[in-house]
């Protein structure tokens, strides 16, 4: 038989446990080429470009013409 607790844990003891399990919204800045929201140190999915250089060509989306 394992052991078992002794006593009740209260709920805002657990709670307090469990305060840093929040989850956190993601931070955004927004893209000084472009001006759209992207993730910050990182190269901007619109446009390329990362700390005033392009690092890659965007491609533009194909539409569908019928």
């Amino acid at each position: 038989m394992p052991p078992l607790p002794k006593r009740k844990i209260s709920k805002g003891r657990r709670d307090r446990r469990r305060s840093h399990l929040a989850m956190t919204a993601t931070s955004l800045t927004a893209c000084p080429n472009c001006h759209k929201m992207r993730l910050p140190h990182h190269v901007c999915p619109h446009c390329g470009h990362y700390g005033g250089e392009e690092i890659f060509t965007v491609e533009q989306k194909k539409s569908k013409t019928q």
